[in-house]
């Protein structure tokens, strides 16, 4: 038997990245599962790479219109799952006064609206016993230049968590979040990211790792997959994947770790 035999799950923004990897761990595991994704042509990829073990769907997470539709597609489609994980992220990395309101606007109404309504809508659909995982961000606890809307932004969805553990709880049904760090994703979590600017976040970040690397999607798919499913007994928590990053480690002499 599978892990997944017989679960449903649901993954927002899930045509690339960590998402993907979640979701092939669902897949291989034999759950069923419906992904969400924006871009048409990560869609489109994602459609010929998976077939049709999986429901891939078009959704905007910073539209109530999508969010509800979503929760109408999963409703007929599931009935009822076991496991969401809510995943969705537009990031910009702007200093203080480069900060435009359309680009606040944005990353809010995706990350932080989005990521609200989407578990309001999805939560009904929950079985007892099921769970929600959160992406947050490892920001959320440092003080990085030029993140002030992505860690604001991040940090309420560390709130959310907290605050929908208390109210589900009675239902059983678990929430828990993920915080990455530097990952090896298509988009290292910048929007628009440009070639010398991958170079340079690459570089530093391996440096600021203690790890001495970027984490790989698959190492962040374990964790949320822990959350969802082994972690039985536990709710309300960010749980760190970022080599370190997060944790004010220091090797001796003040070198990093290699691995």
């Amino acid at each position: 038997m599978n892990r997944f035999d017989g679960k449903k799950a649901v993954v927002t923004g899930g045509t690339h990245g960590i998402g993907m990897a979640v979701v092939k761990a669902l897949l291989d595991g034999g759950a069923e599962v419906l992904l969400t994704g924006l871009n048409e042509e990560n869609i489109q990829a994602a459609r010929r790479e998976l077939g049709s073990t999986a429901h891939v769907v078009r959704s905007d997470a910073a539209s109530m219109t999508d969010i509800d539709a979503l929760g109408k597609t999963v409703e007929d489609t599931f009935g009822q799952v076991d496991f969401v994980f809510v995943n969705v992220g537009f990031i910009r990395f702007d200093p203080l006064e480069k900060v435009t309101e359309d680009t606040y606007d944005k990353m809010f109404a995706v990350n932080t609206k989005g990521a609200f309504f989407t578990a309001q809508r999805l939560a009904p659909l929950v079985s007892e016993g099921g769970s929600f995982v959160f992406t947050t961000a490892v920001v959320t606890g440092l003080g990085f230049v030029a993140t002030s809307v992505g860690t604001g932004m991040k940090a309420a969805v560390r709130a959310f968590t907290r605050v929908f553990a208390a109210e589900l709880v009675p239902r059983s049904i678990r929430v828990n979040a993920v915080s990455p760090g530097f990952t090896q994703t298509p988009t290292m979590g910048i929007a628009g990211i440009s070639d010398e600017l991958r170079a340079a976040n690459q570089s530093e970040g391996e440096e600021m790792t203690p790890m001495g690397r970027f984490g790989l999607p698959e190492e962040v798919a374990t964790a949320v997959l822990f959350l969802g499913f082994d972690a039985t007994f536990t709710t309300g928590i960010e749980l760190a994947v970022d080599g370190g990053l997060g944790q004010g480690l220091e090797t001796p002499h003040g070198d990093v770790m290699t691995h």
